[in-house]
């Protein structure tokens, strides 16, 4: 898994689907993500054990870059397990480098606070390029 994010700038745009290619599908394994500018916007690009997910690069707190943060997964506990603590969704969660909120990145959820979201980016694989619908 990385644990820095590379950096690119996505630059080609496809008028017809309105998406902006960022990568080929090799570039970005299971594990790893890599944060791109879209449009003057940082947005980060994840590979989630094969399934494509992009995230705005803007914590709500105080908006820290919060996909150049380390990707885990997280405790949590409920009321089936007795309240112990669990770990749970591996490679699922990125932390803000800045605050430690962390996020959930198939649904751009905060699991601190669960009435706040990021916002999320389709990702899609188009003959061997990854790209991301602004």
């Amino acid at each position: 898994m990385n644990s820095t994010p590379s950096e690119t700038r996505a630059n080609e745009h496809d008028a017809q689907t309105a998406a902006v290619t960022v990568c080929r599908e090799d570039d970005l394994l299971p594990g790893e993500h890599m944060v791109v500018d879209i449009g003057g916007r940082e947005v980060g690009v994840f590979n989630v054990n094969g399934r494509l997910y992009g995230l705005l690069s803007r914590c709500p707190h105080q908006q820290g870059p919060l996909c150049r943060g380390k990707v885990s997964g997280t405790l949590g506990a409920d009321a089936e397990s007795g309240w112990r603590t669990t770990w749970i969704h591996e490679g699922e969660v990125v932390t803000c480098p800045w605050h430690g909120l962390e996020f959930h990145i198939p649904t751009g959820q905060c699991l601190a606070y669960p009435r706040t979201r990021v916002r999320t980016f389709d990702v899609v694989v188009d003959d061997g390029w990854i790209k991301v619908r602004p």
